[in-house]
């Protein structure tokens, strides 16, 4: 649990420098990696999942149905309350406790590490589509890139049941950890809102 909460925090200090970083202008760019989503509504789907339903998935709450139709973007510091929500989310998750047991997803037990691992590699692999679509780099250390690319190898295969990962995109024996995890998540390291 002590080398998974330090990527936990490391991932989501990033996504809140990123969050930090988009002009209002830039929520309404119509290109991100993740095809049908705009900007904003990519960030909307960020900030619930990687900060609310975080902190939720660790408390074994619902997330609330009002938190699941907000547009958090519709606040002008809804920057440094997404970056707030992550601290409360990380927070939640510094019990050893809360690592052990199931979270029950709508009748569905899953263990606990799972969910956090999951949430961890959705905060970093949204992240960088946030980042791309707005001209910034999402970057982490090795070690949480090599997390996250383990995280995303072991549940590639159920993602892609559900249309949650693309095919996985050929890089070169050269590419980093990073972008090997973004390409076996079906997303290309190289793209451009071009």
């Amino acid at each position: 649990m002590k080398n998974e909460h330090a990527h936990l925090t490391e991932v989501a200090v990033e996504a809140a420098r990123i969050a930090r970083s988009i002009d209002v202008e830039q929520l309404d760019v119509p290109n991100t990696p993740c095809g049908d989503w705009d900007v904003r509504g990519l960030v909307n789907h960020w900030v619930l999942y990687t900060s609310h339903g975080l902190e939720h998935r660790a408390l074994r709450k619902d997330l609330p149905e009002e938190l699941t139709a907000r547009d958090f973007t519709a606040d002008a510091d809804w920057a440094q309350q997404y970056a707030a929500q992550l601290d409360r989310a990380v927070a939640a998750w510094s019990d050893p406790v809360v690592w052990d047991g199931e979270v029950d997803l709508g009748g569905s037990a899953t263990p606990a590490a799972d969910i956090a691992a999951m949430l961890i590699a959705e905060t970093a692999l949204h992240g960088w589509d946030v980042a791309r679509a707005v001209g910034e780099e999402f970057r982490l250390s090795d070690a949480a890139a090599a997390y996250v690319l383990g995280v995303v190898d072991s549940m590639a295969a159920l993602y892609r049941q559900y249309d949650g990962f693309a095919d996985e995109v050929p890089v070169p024996a050269s590419a980093s950890v990073f972008e090997q995890a973004l390409a076996h998540s079906g997303r290309d390291p190289h793209w451009t809102g071009a």
